[in-house]
């Protein structure tokens, strides 16, 4: 199993000690910063970006009642700490650009219920930028492992939890989407009606009236619905060899490639200017150079930031194809 330097130039420019927020490495279409995401977007380095971002999408730490390793607020400091950042990102995006952010649900300490923390959270975020919630994704995770333990594995008395919320928002109710840009393959049964070109149209018990020619026409794919599924299982992508090659941490909490991959398709088009404030291990920036799109991500964990470098290498697997994290 070998790594080898992608064909687009990848220049780390980080030097030791040096000062943050500053600019980890840089590629053809974007570049990571090391630092807090608050001073780093405030910096005189990114004023050239306000009004020109077209997608923030990101997964901050999620709202837990308990501390991660990778740093993560709690209970009311949390909302508190998200809805901050409202006012820096509208003055970022352009006028029909898009925030979408992952929150994962959140338990009571100690108790075997959830917690709204989310919830309030999404809605005091929505209440302080005056923003509009274009629409609301489920992420389903089929290989996610059972949690909360204690009440799932123990004493058995809830299920997994493996989902994840993904909420699109903007300033604007027309913000620029496609959904012709990620649609799905057909079935095998609607490739058959499609073939047939026969169909019975006419009024369904839902009362909707079902006309003959919108089921005839092939669109070259379906819509896809608002429920996203992603295993997330990969355990050979150049990400993870790349960590391990150099000794360096995996980030805990990876967002999926196929997540970053289906908002950047949609909400975006080739050269705009994507950004992740909470990058981790930089998924958004790797999916954004391979899409084409312009990126800027911000890590505050200099561990992760020297991880995330890894994804922009190949991976070759002898006798195997290629994968990319």
């Amino acid at each position: 199993m070998n790594l080898k330097q992608p064909q687009d130039n990848i220049e780390w420019c980080l030097k030791e000690n040096a000062k943050k927020p500053a600019v980890a490495y840089r590629t053809a279409l974007g570049q990571m910063f090391l630092g807090d995401a608050k001073d780093t977007l405030s910096s005189p380095a990114l004023n050239e970006i306000k009004g020109h971002v077209q997608l923030i999408f990101t997964s901050p730490p999620f709202p837990l009642n308990r501390k991660k390793r990778y740093g993560n607020f709690q209970g009311k400091k949390y909302i508190e700490w998200l809805v901050s950042f409202v006012p820096v990102f509208t003055e970022l995006l352009t006028s029909d650009g898009s925030i979408v952010i992952e929150l994962g649900n959140s338990w009571e300490p100690g108790h075997p219920v959830m917690s709204p923390l989310n919830i309030r959270a999404l809605l005091s975020f929505l209440d302080e930028g005056n923003l509009k919630l274009c629409q609301q994704f489920v992420c389903y995770n089929p290989a996610r492992l059972p949690s909360p333990a204690q009440w799932v594995n123990v004493e058995r008395i809830r299920l997994k939890d493996s989902f994840t919320y993904v909420w699109w928002m903007s300033p604007s109710d027309q913000p620029k989407a496609d959904n012709r840009r990620v649609l799905k393959p057909y079935s095998p049964s609607m490739k058959q009606l499609l073939s047939s070109q026969k169909y019975n149209p006419g009024k369904r018990p839902s009362e909707h009236n079902i006309g003959k020619t919108s089921f005839l026409k092939n669109n070259n794919g379906a819509i896809p619905p608002n429920v996203i599924t992603l295993a997330n299982t990969c355990a050979t992508d150049a990400y993870q060899a790349y960590c391990r090659m150099h000794k360096l941490p995996i980030h805990p909490s990876r967002m999926q490639t196929g997540l970053a991959d289906f908002f950047i398709k949609f909400l975006t088009e080739p050269n705009d200017l994507v950004l992740d404030p909470f990058a981790g291990s930089n998924t958004t920036g790797s999916t954004a150079e391979r899409l084409g799109r312009r990126w800027i991500s911000i890590e505050v964990q200099e561990k992760y930031v020297k991880g995330s470098y890894g994804r922009f290498f190949s991976l070759d697997i002898p006798g195997d194809a290629q994968k990319r994290g």
